[in-house]
């Protein structure tokens, strides 16, 4: 018990939480999987899945690099983390705008790209949304807190990096049935309400520790 002490964080399951409920919120990776997925299947998708989870490996290793240096300026690190609650509300409420509608699928047949042209859509589809950056930077300094170590972080971005791995894997292979394909679109809106609605808490939850502190 004291060794899982050791290498996880306290905040752990609230920062699992916030991460998962980020994923389910469809933003510009979702979709582009989605279209993956209906024309190309598993097999033409699955390579977006690993670009997409190297970009968001990278950009969490970025911030594990820096998180050291905003620790010794604490004034610093404070800013990050009103910039983090305030990014965390921002997102919320956008999910939480959410209206129903209907997704237009698109089928297009067309040659299945290659390995390599997946791969480097999916790290581009990461890299170039610089959202991924402030989320990763909010969830890693203001979630944690200015305790955690090197390998509670380390272990973290090792989850999460998984997680978005497993999850869009996961995805394509749901898309790519035609009965889910049918349904998606009605339930896009409920999903974007609850993730907002929980990502709202968690900012929240980050400025009232940061006043009563």
């Amino acid at each position: 018990m004291e060794q899982v002490t050791t290498l996880f964080p306290p905040a752990f399951p609230a920062l699992a939480l916030a991460h998962f409920m980020a994923l389910l919120s469809p933003g510009p990776d979702f979709f582009l999987l989605v279209g993956y997925a209906v024309r190309y299947r598993l097999c033409g998708s699955i390579g977006l899945c690993l670009g997409i989870a190297a970009g968001n490996g990278l950009y969490i290793l970025l911030v594990v690099l820096g998180s050291g240096l905003l620790r010794e300026v604490p004034l610093l690190f404070a800013v990050i983390e009103l910039l983090g609650a305030a990014y965390l509300l921002w997102v919320g409420r956008q999910l939480l705008r959410s209206r129903a509608g209907q997704v237009a699928w698109e089928h297009t047949e067309s040659a299945r790209p290659s390995l390599s042209r997946q791969l480097l859509l999916g790290l581009g589809s990461s890299l170039l949304n610089p959202k991924n950056a402030l989320f990763y930077l909010a969830l890693m300094t203001a979630l944690l807190g200015p305790d955690v170590t090197m390998a509670q972080q380390a272990i973290c971005g090792v989850w999460m990096t998984g997680v978005v791995l497993l999850w869009d894997l996961l995805l394509v292979m749901l898309i790519a049935l035609p009965q889910v394909q049918r349904r998606l679109g009605n339930l896009i809106w409920k999903i974007e309400r609850t993730a907002g609605g929980i990502l709202i808490g968690f900012g929240g939850w980050i400025l009232w520790q940061f006043v009563v502190t």
